[in-house]
């Protein structure tokens, strides 16, 4: 039904002009019985004989408006319309690439800051680039890259943490290299290492 076929239905129920029709359908959400019953409150609608109150629900129009404003129109079982559900995941996408562009990953060699980016950029590579990013962050720690995490929601102790786990498992097993190494070059040996 369109906004014009509404407001003439509105009009034939509650005898109100155009303009208050409008008034009530805006305020409604575009519900055309919220709106009617909008104007029966207001005085310029008629009320039913009923009391006015939603006989299948047993709520006055008070509660069922502020429901309504609450949680927005459900549909006929209760539960929230495609629409809303739409709105409030695109709601939530929005708040994730925000937190997203706010956080850095940056990673650190001898100290020196080699690089900052925002996590949306490195979710996006480890999505696309999963097995280019992956290896490559591997054999960057064994280089002596160190990440971290910057920002009001990643750049916590407790996360910085885990990151810096990984660069302890990787400098214990390039010294545990380095110890097998060393090992097999002793003594008599140790002419056949160097070549």
């Amino acid at each position: 039904m369109t906004e014009l076929e509404k407001v003439e239905k509105l009009r034939e129920k509650a005898n109100v002009s155009y303009t208050e029709a409008k008034e009530a359908l805006e305020i409604a959400g575009g519900d055309v019985l919220d709106a009617l019953i909008y104007l029966e409150k207001q005085g310029k609608a008629a009320a039913p004989a009923g009391g006015g109150y939603f006989s299948s629900a047993g709520t006055t129009y008070e509660e069922h408006r502020a429901s309504y404003e609450n949680k927005g129109p459900v549909n006929e079982q209760g539960g929230e319309t495609f629409g809303q559900l739409l709105k409030r995941f695109g709601r939530f996408c929005l708040r994730m690439l925000q937190k997203g562009n706010t956080n850095f990953l940056e990673a650190t060699k001898n100290g020196d800051l080699m690089f900052s980016c925002p996590v949306t950029v490195v979710v996006l590579f480890l999505i696309v680039f999963f097995w280019i990013v992956v290896p490559l962050f591997i054999i960057t720690l064994f280089f002596g890259f160190n990440y971290s995490f910057r920002g009001a929601d990643l750049g916590r102790e407790s996360v910085n943490r885990v990151m810096d786990g990984a660069s302890e498992v990787v400098g214990e097993i390039k010294r545990s290299f380095g110890q097998n190494g060393e090992s097999s070059c002793t003594g008599s040996d140790r002419e056949n290492c160097d070549e």
